[in-house]
């Protein structure tokens, strides 16, 4: 009996678990932290055997093949002995491949991926179509696979997850932009992140859909570089070069394959970043076959995405404004310049290797002031601190909001649109959300 070894019991890991051991296989589970309680019952109601807080080498590697986590890296210590061993290592998501043949619409990019990926299963789902949504939100793939199948899913998938897929095949991909981010877990080499992305086109064929954002400079860069045989659905901002999905005279327009249009004020999500993420996700519900008056009233009434530019209350005449979700540059960028206000800007985490460059004019232009939320905030004095913009330092988030609380005049906002990733002081990016929305509501 072939053996698979699972490292990590999250989400990913428990589900990959749940379908190794329905198609016969010999499982384990090791995870060098604790595993969530539901996740052990879950094991334990299919005796799974597992380990936690630690890795049984001897367990591990034994394995044929093993299913990593996309949370760990290959510089862990346990990741460079399965190497050393010349055991095949696989992501949850090419593993559950194998075992279906439902359609797959799978969406990446450095931002905007939770939205799209949120609003295409809005849509489907609207139209009334067995779909379920996977990948970095919703339930694990495999899970899905082995006790709940549909006939299409619309999957999340980070760079991690793209790294470790060699023959899943997307039918419809989504590809919204490339800018740096997890740059410290690809050797501060901008060009290894941007090949993990662009994985999502493997093994299309022409029959296989690609949507993909125009006016994107790397991703054109890229697209020189490879023959991807599937049918090609560019968008961007404005009509012209060729693109099938885009914005003229205030018109939400996509021409092929359906021609589809309208009023660009009825999308229900505002800003510039959004009107991409709109595009493509109507683009692949036409792609799908989905009724244009369907697709239409979707965009309109789409609630959006927990902390993203999620509107939380407003205080004393100042709205506050959750974007935990961005830790990446690129994000706050769109995130400030949708804002019609002042803003006082939370900025700070664990670094992944920023440059803060690009976000400084709509700083300079956007900004009364700055509050720092980090253990170590000394990247972001280096940085902002010569503006001449008021700035406050502060190390949890109850210090934080306080600090925004006498910052924050009357008719501005205070946006929590942190660039960094929140494992210095937070369990993740909700919790740093959560806690950000408690507080602000009890001001």
């Amino acid at each position: 009996m072939k053996r698979i070894v699972i490292l990590g019991a999250g989400e990913s890991g428990a589900g990959a678990a749940v379908l190794a051991k329905k198609e016969g296989f010999d499982v384990f589970v090791s995870d060098m932290s604790a595993i969530a309680p539901r996740y052990k019952q879950m094991l334990d109601d299919r005796q799974i055997a597992w380990e936690e807080n630690q890795h049984t080498e001897s367990l591990i590697l034994s394995a044929d093949e093993i299913i990593k986590s996309p949370g760990i890296p290959d510089t862990a210590p346990m990741m460079k002995k399965v190497k050393a061993a010349g055991i095949p290592v696989i992501s949850e998501i090419e593993f559950a491949g194998r075992y279906t043949t439902s359609k797959m619409i799978c969406i990446t990019g450095s931002n905007g991926k939770t939205t799209t990926t949120s609003l295409i299963y809005h849509i489907f789902k609207a139209a009334g179509y067995d779909a379920g949504l996977a990948g970095n939100i919703g339930h694990s793939l495999a899970l899905q696979v082995a006790e709940e199948p549909h006939e299409y899913y619309i999957i999340e998938l980070s760079s991690f997850q793209l790294d470790n897929m060699y023959q899943f095949r997307a039918n419809i991909a989504v590809l919204l932009n490339i800018t740096p981010d997890h740059l410290d877990r690809y050797d501060n080499q901008m060009q290894n992140y941007v090949d993990a992305k662009m994985r999502i086109v493997q093994n299309q064929t022409p029959e296989d859909a690609f949507i993909y954002w125009n006016d994107d400079p790397i991703i054109q860069r890229e697209l020189q570089k490879y023959q991807i045989p599937s049918i090609h659905y560019p968008f961007s901002e404005l009509k012209g070069k060729g693109c099938i999905g885009y914005i003229e005279q205030g018109q939400y327009t996509i021409e092929k394959p359906t021609p589809f249009n309208m009023e660009l004020e009825q999308l229900s999500l505002t800003g510039r970043h959004n009107i991409y993420n709109s595009l493509a996700a109507g683009i692949a519900g036409n792609i799908a076959g989905i009724k244009k008056e369907i697709i239409r009233q979707s965009l309109s009434d789409f609630p959006g995405v927990e902390h993203r530019l999620e509107k939380v209350c407003t205080v004393r005449g100042v709205q506050y404004v959750n974007d935990s979700k961005a830790t990446n540059v690129d994000a706050c960028w769109y995130a400030l310049d949708s804002m019609k206000t002042k803003v006082v800007l939370i900025l700070g985490g664990k670094d992944k290797g920023n440059d803060y460059t690009p976000i400084k004019p709509l700083i300079r232009e956007k900004c009364s002031a700055l509050v720092y939320l980090g253990a170590d905030n000394t990247k972001l004095h280096q940085n902002f601190d010569e503006m001449g913009i008021s700035v406050r330092d502060t190390h949890s988030m109850k210090d934080c909001v306080a600090a925004c609380y006498e910052l924050a005049q009357p008719g501005e906002t205070v946006l929590l649109s942190p660039c960094c990733a929140s494992f210095d002081l937070f369990k993740n990016m909700e919790d740093r959300g959560e806690q950000f929305k408690e507080l602000a509501r009890n001001l």
